[in-house]
């Protein structure tokens, strides 16, 4: 599989200080503002991915093992989609936003202004998504950008690092190449917004790092996303479905179903359809397929091989860390407070849970902590209302998995450990934007109510209209 990361070019920690004052340098200069710019960098952000698409796909291949139809569509379609559209509706999200209130005081408005130079840290499971997705709506919301993408998969690391100065506005957007001396050195500077995507016990280092200087940050974490099935659903479309859903990456997906709690009586069915499911994608032997990817590397392996003997193996269940392959799993009779039910799986292992009826999963999904996404099959629209209000989590997907992702008007984030603020669309140039209230008034006509001296009549007004 992958090279170790330390064969790859790592960034000298000692230039990182000059090169964060170099784009805080262009940016008090006023050269990210204008909107020509942004639209460049935009622009040619889509064609470094379109230059290079097969440059990146091997990368992906190299690291992952990312079958070629997940790269282009889930890391560099989902990227170039999100850059056109902001191309697309630029102007209108940096329109001024006229608002009512009290005209006798002035004209009131919200402008957008950047916040100035932003971090954005991304993971290994998704690393030119989950670090470009961001950079649009900086990009958009004017901001100059330090990128430290994951090294833990360093050949997609360093085809990035290769092209990006090549496209993008050296002055103003930089990648830092690294693991943990050079993220540390990062965060030991000064931004205006941080912006991690990853884990929980890095996403309060970066907290804690950020509240040094004050810093605003969003958190896109994890969690075990749970996926409830009610008892009148089509069997074979809901397994067709989670399976697509909890397998794609290998189940190296932040949003992939975590665990199944399924009613009792439709337990027996959903496991035989979802061992069918898997051999209509996969065929026999899923470790022959070019359509499977595998765990990104041999740490990650045994932690996810570890949880197969916390249940009983239904389906798959096989492992060859020479190659980091784990087959997809399925696990019956797994007990709620085994590793497999307390660590965020991360891998194509899923636990399936029998419940009675649907108030108990409401109730085992509310004894733990809020997750990223959650997923509810069911054909009672009373059903889905009542895990809707009575659940709380980042995301729902009704009748489906992951694609509640996929629509950029939707905000993408977490709730309590899951993380905290949200981006894609709108929302991500409303993160990386300040949001500055505007007062505008004449100079003439000024009332003297408003001035001292007060006295009772100025007063007794004041008590009256308070």
């Amino acid at each position: 599989m992958s090279e170790p990361a330390s064969t790859f070019p790592q960034t000298d920690v000692e230039l990182i200080p000059d090169t964060v004052a170099r784009l805080r340098a262009s940016f008090d200069a006023g050269r990210t503002r204008p909107l020509e710019w942004r639209r460049e960098q935009l622009e040619r952000l889509i064609a470094l991915l379109g230059d290079h698409g097969s440059e990146i796909v091997e990368a992906l291949q190299a690291d992952l093992k990312k079958p070629e139809l997940e790269a282009w569509g889930a890391d560099i379609g989902a990227v170039r989609s999100e850059a056109r559209a902001a191309l697309k509706k630029l102007k209108r999200w940096t329109r001024p936003e006229r608002v009512g209130g009290m005209p006798f005081l002035g004209r009131s408005s919200i402008v957008r202004e950047p916040l100035g130079v932003v971090l954005i840290i991304s993971p290994w499971n998704y690393p030119v998504q989950l670090l470009f997705c961001p950079l649009v709506g900086a990009l958009a919301a004017g901001n100059a950008a330090v990128l430290k993408p994951s090294e833990v998969t360093p050949h997609t690391s360093a085809v990035l690092a290769r092209h990006v100065p090549d496209y993008l506005d050296t002055e103003a957007v930089a990648l830092i190449e690294g693991a943990v001396d050079e993220t540390t050195a990062l965060l030991a500077e000064r931004f205006d917004h941080i912006f991690y995507t990853g884990n929980g016990s890095v996403g309060r280092v970066v907290m804690e790092a950020a509240a040094k200087n004050l810093t605003p940050v969003t958190l896109e974490l994890g969690g075990k996303t749970p996926c409830i099935v009610d008892d009148d659903v089509d069997v074979e479309i809901t397994a067709r479905r989670i399976a697509w859903g909890k397998f794609m990456n290998a189940g190296q997906t932040c949003i992939a179903p975590d665990y199944v709690l399924v009613h009792e009586d439709r337990e027996e069915e959903l496991v035989a359809a979802l061992d069918r499911t898997i051999h209509d994608f996969y065929g026999d032997d899923p470790k022959a397929t070019p359509d499977y990817a595998r765990i990104v590397n041999g740490r990650h392996h045994q932690r996810v091989a570890r949880l197969i003997k916390d249940g009983d193996v239904v389906a798959g269940g096989q492992t060859d860390e020479t190659q980091n392959y784990i087959a997809p799993t399925l696990l019956r009779n797994v007990s709620p407070d085994s590793d497999a039910m307390r660590e965020e799986i991360f891998g194509p292992v899923l636990p399936i849970l029998k419940v009675k009826d649907i108030a108990e999963a409401i109730r085992f999904v509310g004894e733990r902590e809020k997750p990223l996404a959650l997923y509810i099959f069911s054909n009672d629209e009373r059903v889905q209302q009542d895990v809707l209000d009575r659940t709380s989590s980042g995301g729902v997907c009704v009748n489906g998995t992951i694609l509640h992702l996929a629509n950029s008007k939707l905000p993408f984030g977490g709730v309590g450990p899951a993380g905290m603020g949200a981006y894609h669309g709108r929302h991500s140039f409303e993160t990386f934007s300040h949001r500055k209230s505007v007062l505008r008034r004449k100079l003439k006509r000024d009332p003297k109510f408003m001035y001292p001296p007060y006295g009772s009549f100025k007063t007794r007004m004041a008590k009256r209209f308070s």
